[in-house]
């Protein structure tokens, strides 16, 4: 049990060793990401129905629901479940496309080995430049991976978004 859960580590630890530094950054913003991913999966299937009934009981609890006062009061209340679902959906969206573009860099930085191998040698030595072009391969392909597993969450999350502020729009009755 103890190689089962200590299996993530080891395979990091090789993608480390095959994809330079830079798959380091790529698995923390994986990491961010899901931690993001399952806490906003958390919220709106837990938290987000307990404060909408607090604050519907609230507004239902009101005696009077047509002056100009009571309209704002219910658009706070609408807002303040708006922003409790916003939360972290703008880091997640800067995470997914972050995510490539470490991979570039990573790809950069192993061309970069590539082109020092071959100026070191003063010519182009199949095995030289076979490191740095697997080191860039390898870092494009976790970016990209890492980016493509987020792009449904995002998608997802920004919709429910959307829905959930409608529905509980039309719940709070004047």
């Amino acid at each position: 049990m103890l190689e089962t859960l200590a299996m993530p580590l080891h395979i990091m630890s090789e993608m480390r060793a095959l994809g330079g530094p830079v798959v380091l950054w790529i698995f923390g913003a994986c990491v961010l990401m899901w931690a993001i991913v399952i806490e906003r999966f958390w919220f709106f299937t837990g938290v987000l129905p307990r404060q909408a009934n607090r604050l519907l009981r609230e507004w239902n609890a009101r005696p009077e629901r047509h002056s100009w006062s009571a309209h704002q009061i219910r658009k706070a209340m609408i807002s303040t479940l708006n922003a409790g679902m916003n939360a972290n959906i703008q880091l997640l969206r800067v995470l997914v496309p972050m995510s490539p573009l470490l991979g570039l860099l990573g790809t950069v930085s192993g061309m970069l080995a590539v082109f020092d191998a071959m100026a070191a040698r003063g010519s182009a030595d199949a095995r030289s430049m076979a490191n740095g072009v697997s080191e860039a391969m390898i870092c494009t392909l976790t970016g990209l991976a890492v980016s493509i597993s987020g792009l449904y969450p995002v998608y997802y999350f920004r919709r429910r978004i959307r829905h959930e502020t409608e529905r509980l729009a039309d719940k709070f009755l004047f």
